[in-house]
């Protein structure tokens, strides 16, 4: 029996695999479903000195931005139009300040992924 590391849409799989003679082979076998590795959250970015981070609540795709860098906004302005399950999310502002990262419009975002900071 060999021991093999397979990959299958990014995730590893270990699997043993064992030589069979040609009566073993014509056999049939049955087969367990595999058993996925649980997936590490996505540690959100190193925030900015004295900013607040605005982070994705959902896994989804930045459909629009509506802020830009050096922008001021005011607590409840919309940063980013986030599409998340065929719906269109607006991402608020937490806080009044100015934007000093954004992120970019067409992005694929997982939860936690730091969509700006003000």
């Amino acid at each position: 029996m060999k021991k093999y590391k397979v990959v299958v849409n990014g995730v590893a799989y270990e699997v043993d695999v064992e030589l069979l003679s040609e009566s073993e082979a014509s056999a049939p076998v049955q087969v367990a479903a595999p058993v996925q590795a649980p997936v590490a959250p996505v540690a959100p970015a190193a925030p900015v000195a004295g900013g607040e981070n605005v982070n994705a609540p959902m896994p989804g795709t930045i459909l629009d931005v509506k802020v830009a860098n050096g922008q001021a906004v005011k607590k409840g302005d919309v940063l980013v139009i986030l599409e998340a399950m065929k719906m269109e999310n607006e991402i608020l502002a937490p806080c009044d300040g100015t934007v000093s990262y954004v992120i970019a419009k067409g992005s694929s975002v997982e939860t936690g992924t730091l969509l700006s900071t003000i």
